[in-house]
């Protein structure tokens, strides 16, 4: 459990995708089995550990602290588990040895529910602050310190000389705490096998299309597809089974059970999860609804049912396809389609064209169609893992844009904890006396540079005017330009109206809160909003 605490705390503590690369591969290198092989699952999220509720925790710290003191350490820390690991009060006489890691794990599995409390104040008696951070990061199922499953991919494959990719293709037919795994990538064992599991095959991405890039575009060697705004999947039907992988390698099978009934096939396609309603493209806000659920009912499978929109073969069979060139996938997956009919599923339609002018003539209509933009690939590549550049583009439609008034400011997570980084913004209405109030319409964490941000943090430290716990209610004063991708209806905002990845597009300490957008501004913006 110390080298885990210690790989934790620099992890949080280091910001650089290189240094924690370092960091990694050291733990990997020097911790035995099979606490390497747990630490590995829990930092890539597959580690299954009956977790105890935060609440728990709560409880156990709030039984040794004063509550006061205890929400106010909360509010300045920012993070739960820093904070109960910096408050626990340390017990005289407790010279019990900390757990490993293996041993948390195994305890955690067979100890009866009623016990837990005990058993893990008795850890966090004997841990030192790191340990205690590790421990409840451990079993809340709250471990999030900026490391990525591909990162920690990554990181084994720089460690061992081997490719990500190769790492990933066996990735999911193997279970934690992956032995196989390090006696493959320490040269002490064969390459593990996933025979016939239906395992995730990494992706090929598209590089964001550039005003320089146009001049390379020839309608002889590219070719153009629609870019639907729904979310990118891989079906992986085998004789082992089927499953959906989002495009971060997460299964996504259970929350979409007729997809998977619908793979009655032996292949490994790409596509785009849509809902969709006689033929149409729902919104995206529509797709949300049927996304990170364990449940899925009928009704809310009728209320929102998803197809996928196919646009590219992996394998057909066990026959792998990805070294074909583009045109040739194409073909066999038309040909393939044509035979196999699979339900809820279509093919992705082509876009012709003849040249770039006509090609942006197309694209300027995508956002009336409800498009998201378009795909354009070069004939002749073959399916790379990875973003390459020069082989697959993607040319989104122009990004929206509305100026907004901060309302209310929260800390964020991690690196970011010690500022108010996440901004919830707003826009004026009648408020039904003859006047006007802000509405929130948003929430946007991203498109500040650091400079800008240290300038918002003290500006909202400066300008509070209440506060909810971890959030600051701020003056309406300070004005923001929030682009995003699409608006659209929404019963569950009080505006009525939800946004498609917003983010700050720049702080205008130019113009006066009074002189921001109003909400009608922002409905219009809603496709079909004409209409109705």
């Amino acid at each position: 459990m110390p080298a885990f605490a210690s790989l934790l705390e620099r992890l949080v503590f280091t910001p650089g995708r290189n240094a924690k690369l370092s960091l990694l591969r050291q733990y990997f290198a020097s911790s035995p089995d099979p606490d390497r092989g747990i630490g590995l699952a829990a930092l890539t999220g597959e580690l299954t550990l009956r977790a105890a509720k935060p609440a728990l925790v709560r409880d156990l710290v709030a039984e040794r602290t004063d509550p006061t003191l205890l929400a106010l350490s909360h509010d300045y820390v920012g993070d739960f588990a820093e904070t109960v690991a910096l408050i626990w009060p340390q017990r005289e006489g407790v010279n019990a040895p900390p757990p490993g890691l293996a041993e948390v794990v195994e305890c955690m599995e067979v100890t009866p529910k009623a016990e837990l409390p005990a058993m893990i104040a008795g850890w966090l008696d004997t841990l030192d602050a790191n340990g205690r951070f590790a421990l409840i990061k451990l079993v809340t199922g709250g471990l999030r310190v900026g490391v990525s499953a591909r990162l920690a991919k990554t990181a084994l494959a720089e460690w061992s000389g081997q490719e990500v990719d190769a790492i990933e293709e066996v990735w999911h037919g193997l279970e934690p705490p992956y032995r196989p795994l390090f006696a493959w990538l320490e040269g002490q064992g064969p390459r593990p096998d996933p025979r016939d599991a239906p395992v995730f095959r990494p992706l090929m991405l598209a590089h964001p299309l550039e005003e320089a890039d146009l001049g390379t575009l020839d309608p002889a060697t590219h070719r153009a597809e629609w870019k639907w705004d729904g979310i990118r999947v891989q079906l992986s039907a085998t004789a082992g089974g089927q499953r959906i992988w989002s495009r971060g390698a997460e299964d996504i099978s259970g929350s979409f059970p007729e997809i998977v009934e619908a793979m009655d096939f032996r292949a490994v396609v790409d596509g785009e999860l849509l809902v969709m309603r006689d033929g149409e493209v729902a919104p995206f806000a529509d797709l949300q609804q049927r996304l990170n659920r364990k449940l899925v009912s009928a009704r809310m499978m009728a209320q929102y049912p998803v197809a996928v929109r196919l646009y590219d073969m992996l394998f057909e069979g066990e026959e792998d396809l990805r070294t074909l060139p583009f045109d040739a996938r194409r073909a066999r997956l038309e040909d393939w389609f044509a035979r196999t009919r699979p339900a809820r599923m279509d093919l992705s339609e082509m876009v012709p064209f003849d040249s770039v002018p006509q090609l942006e003539e197309i694209r300027a209509g995508a956002r009336e169609a409800a498009i998201e933009g378009l795909m354009i690939k070069r004939a002749d590549s073959a399916y790379v893992a990875g973003r390459v550049k020069g082989l697959w583009w993607k040319w989104k439609r122009a990004p929206l844009s509305v100026d907004a008034v901060l309302m209310y400011a929260q800390r964020g997570h991690g690196k970011r904890s010690s500022y108010y980084s996440d901004y919830t913004f707003g826009l004026w209405r009648p408020d039904g006396q003859g006047g006007e109030e802000l509405v929130p319409v948003g929430k946007a964490y991203s498109g500040y540079t650091d400079q800008e941000l240290l300038w918002l943090d003290r500006w909202i430290r400066n300008n509070t005017t209440a506060r909810f716990g971890p959030v600051r209610e701020v003056e309406k004063g300070l004005v923001m330009e929030v682009e995003f991708d699409a608006a659209q209806r929404s019963t569950r905002h009080k505006s009525g109206v939800a946004l498609r990845f917003p983010r700050i597009a720049r702080i205008r300490r130019d113009k006066p809160a009074a002189e921001a957008d109003r909400l009608d501004t922002l409905e219009r913006m809603i496709v079909g909003a004409a209409e109705e």
